[in-house]
């Protein structure tokens, strides 16, 4: 096992884990900075379980045992620091739009390297599944949340029936996909931290046969168990918080080859939208006396 999948595993994993488990687990996941240096009992008093149980925890996930599991919390705990520090080296004695170019570089090569690594195929049958869905309904919760708000607003303008699930409740999230049904594409957008809530929601989507797809970072994403088609995107961590410039040229791209698929349509809406907004005043322009919203 690749200790850089540990925090994914947990992740995936947590919805099936007993309760004292699942206690472990989310400790780690919260706290990875102290789990990383607690042995198993200074874990269990911790967290009021046995040794054996913390034993058992990290066996559990695959691994050969505890120190296995204490070593893969300390690599990834590494990795995080590491792309702070990085920034802190490279940021200092520079003038800010020095840091500027620099953080743009390292958002170019983010996307370069996902335009090696994506599946074309995969990204052909995503399109395939949007275009012929009946509704289509796109989560992305936490950091995620706007790449999914820019999807299902784009997805809107170009295709009826597209509702975007705006919850931090599961019963709300299950409530908003009450009639989700067979015909119907859910799109979970999803990067590290990972929202279990849009796990949830895939799962529940799967479950109802309906066609899923998964634009996350990796293999280890807690959304892939559930998704018919897997969109990767690079999305490391640069300082405290993570790319996503790489992610938004993927929904981008998306949008576009949604667009191409039906361009009579797309241009008729286009027009219908430019009219209204001319019509009711929604745009500013130079010839408009006042702004009108």
């Amino acid at each position: 096992m690749e200790d850089v999948s540990i925090l994914g595993l947990m992740e995936q994993r947590l919805g099936n884990m007993s309760k004292s488990h699942k206690k472990i687990a989310t400790f780690a996941l919260n706290h990875m900075d102290r789990a990383a240096f607690m042995t198993a009992a200074q874990l269990g008093r911790e967290l009021s379980v046995s040794e054996s149980t913390v034993v058992r925890f990290a066996s559990g996930l695959g691994l050969s045992g505890y120190p296995e599991f204490q070593k893969a919390l300390a690599f990834c705990l590494r990795e995080r620091l590491n792309g702070q520090e990085k920034l802190s080296d490279a940021a200092y004695g520079r003038s800010q739009s020095e840091i500027l170019n620099s953080v743009m570089l390292s958002d170019q090569e983010r996307i370069l390297k996902t335009m090696e690594s994506i599946d074309a195929a995969e990204f052909d049958a995503a399109t395939d599944l949007i275009a012929k869905a009946s509704s289509v309904y796109v989560c992305g919760l936490r950091g995620s949340e706007p790449l999914a708000r820019f999807l299902s607003h784009y997805l809107g303008m170009i295709r009826r029936n597209v509702i975007l699930l705006t919850t931090s409740s599961v019963s709300e999230l299950f409530e908003q996909m009450l009639y989700l049904s067979e015909k119907d594409c859910v799109i979970g957008v999803s990067f590290p931290s990972h929202s279990m809530l849009a796990s949830k929601a895939m799962k529940f989507a799967k479950d109802r046969i309906a066609k899923t797809i998964a634009i996350t970072n990796d293999d280890h994403s807690p959304l892939v168990p559930f998704a018919d088609c897997r969109l990767y995107a690079r999305s490391e961590m640069i300082s405290v918080v993570d790319s996503l410039v790489a992610p938004m040229s993927v929904i981008n791209a998306l949008v576009v080859a949604l667009a191409l698929k039906n361009p009579g349509e797309t241009r008729a809406n286009a027009d219908r939208l430019e009219e209204a907004w001319k019509d009711y005043q929604i745009l500013w322009n130079q010839d408009s006396e006042s702004i009108e919203t």
